[in-house]
């Protein structure tokens, strides 16, 4: 069994910063790429941002410039930092990963219980 376990989230004004993190716990042989999305109400799940394990970011194009994920393999963590929060980040986040249980088994995706982040304006 795989655990993603999110913390950070809350309530900011528009224009503070909120920083979430997940940590990852189980049986886990590895981690591929790590992710944080996003779903507002009445909006599809949407991608925000990924740290695969070879060390690369990318990041959706409305958070470019204010969010910035980082990684720690050792910790099996991923953290997303968000500055200049907008009314329009509001949304339940998710963490995401994929997980290697054993070494002859392929990874398999897992996904965390969401954290609320509200931005008022």
């Amino acid at each position: 069994q795989v655990q993603l376990v999110e913390s950070g989230g809350g309530l900011v004004q528009a224009g503070g910063s909120l920083r979430l993190s997940c940590a990852a716990s189980g049986n886990i042989f590895n981690i591929g790429s790590m992710a944080w999305y996003r779903q507002a109400p009445g909006k599809e799940r949407e991608l925000v941002a990924t740290f695969t394990r070879g060390g690369s970011t990318s990041y959706a194009d409305s958070v470019k410039g204010r969010f910035t994920i980082f990684r720690d393999n050792a910790k099996k963590t991923v953290s997303l930092q968000m500055n200049s929060l907008k009314s329009e980040d509001t949304a339940v986040y998710y963490c995401n990963a994929d997980v290697q249980t054993t070494a002859w088994k392929p990874r398999a995706n897992y996904w965390g219980q969401g954290t609320q982040v509200t931005v008022s304006s």
